[in-house]
C-alpha cells in the first residue's frame, strides 16, 4: 500500500489520475490492486477477477448506501455482468449499477464526482 494509506484506507474523494499496470494512481499516490472508491475514501479492494465479486466483497458499498446512487462497477478488461441475485440486493439498497471495462469505470467515476453526484466506483486492477 502506498505511503497515506492507513490500513488500506485514504480517506476524501479522490479523482482516479492514472490505472493500469496492475493499479491506479490517486490522490497523488499509487496503489497495486483493485481499489473501492467511495464516498467516505479509497480502500484496497481484495477482488482480482469479476467472478470473486458477492456481497462479501460489496459489503463497504453496503455500509455507505445512503450516500450512493450509483455504483460503477469495472470488471477488468472485459465487461462482466453480475449474477441476477447480487444486482436485486443493491436495488433493494438503493443502489443502482452500471458494469463496465475498468477504464471505463474510472473515467466515468471522474466525470459523476465532478459533477457532485453520489456515485461509488468498484474497479479491479488491469494491467
Amino acid at each position: 500500500m502506498a505511503d497515506g494509506l492507513h490500513a488500506g484506507f485514504l480517506p476524501g474523494r479522490h479523482p482516479i489520475d492514472a490505472y493500469g499496470n496492475g493499479g491506479f494512481r490517486f490522490g497523488e499516490m499509487s496503489h497495486r490492486g483493485s481499489i473501492l472508491v467511495l464516498p467516505s475514501g479509497v480502500r484496497a479492494w481484495e477482488v482480482a477477477e469479476a467472478r470473486a465479486i458477492d456481497r462479501n466483497a460489496l459489503r463497504p458499498v453496503q455500509a455507505e448506501s445512503e450516500g450512493i446512487d450509483l455504483l460503477l462497477l469495472g470488471t477488468g478488461l472485459d465487461i462482466v455482468p453480475l449474477p441476477a441475485p447480487l444486482r436485486a440486493w443493491l436495488k433493494d439498497n438503493g443502489i443502482g449499477l452500471d458494469v463496465m471495462q475498468t477504464g471505463a469505470a474510472a473515467r466515468t467515476y471522474n466525470i459523476l464526482v465532478a459533477e457532485n453526484r453520489k456515485v461509488a466506483a468498484a474497479l479491479i486492477a488491469v494491467a
